[in-house]
């Protein structure tokens, strides 16, 4: 995990690309983690996790032991993630039926799960599978078992929208996921850790915590105890 005691701020770099963002997350899942990456940029992680983590993926549609993306060659039809993407498998790989899968999902045997968002609150509600727009699809999948299964929920997204508003606010708007399961936001800009005390910048990529705080609509807290 990362154990930084004062906000980094790295002001000669970022905004973070999708692949510089994955490996941020990779970095801070702890070794030996069992881990779910959920549908979309999520499943970017696989391909950052450092060989001897010991770090173990599950999907939901019945696997244990998932590997980094397949490509060319390594491409089976036959071995896919939830989101239908080719994937290779690690020694050891198990499979098993849908059920089983969300059992694990639901009774807390995984101890991160990694999604994206529409919007997470300021006490770490998140909101990631409806817009709550007239011709928008709903695409829950699992993502309430997910929320509120998960031993910790970390969350990858843009800071802003394309209109240039939050997606990290005060109170979600969009459709409810699961109310306060969000502990990390991993995003384009910034690192955000939220818990009962609310949210705390732990590092920013090409902009000053001040500068992210005024763009904000909710207070965010700096680490200020050194080393």
């Amino acid at each position: 995990m990362n154990s930084a005691v004062k906000t980094v701020e790295h002001l000669g770099r970022g905004p973070l690309g999708r692949d510089e963002l994955a490996a941020l997350v990779a970095r801070d899942i702890p070794p030996g983690s069992f881990v779910n990456l959920g549908i979309g940029q999520p499943t970017t992680v696989a391909d950052h996790l450092p060989a001897g983590s010991g770090v173990v993926l599950h999907t939901e549609n019945g696997m244990l032991g998932m590997g980094p993306a397949a490509h060319g060659d390594e491409i089976d039809p036959d071995l896919t993630n939830a989101g239908k993407m080719p994937v290779t498998e690690l020694p050891g790989a198990s499979y098993f039926h849908h059920a089983d899968s969300f059992a694990m999902m639901r009774g807390g045997h995984l101890d991160v799960c990694v999604l994206g968002a529409f919007q997470v609150s300021g006490r770490g509600d998140l909101a990631n599978w409806h817009t709550g727009a007239p011709d928008a699809i709903p695409a829950v999948g699992g993502a309430m078992d997910l929320a509120t299964g998960a031993k910790q929920v970390f969350v990858m997204m843009t800071l802003f929208a394309k209109d240039g508003t939050p997606k990290l606010v005060p109170e979600c708007t969009y459709p409810l996921t699961g109310l306060a399961c969000v502990s990390r936001v991993y995003t384009d800009l910034a690192v955000f850790h939220i818990d009962r005390g609310g949210v705390t910048v732990v590092e920013t990529y090409g902009t000053s915590a001040a500068e992210l705080a005024s763009r904000l609509e909710i207070a965010v807290r700096t680490l200020d105890r050194e080393p």
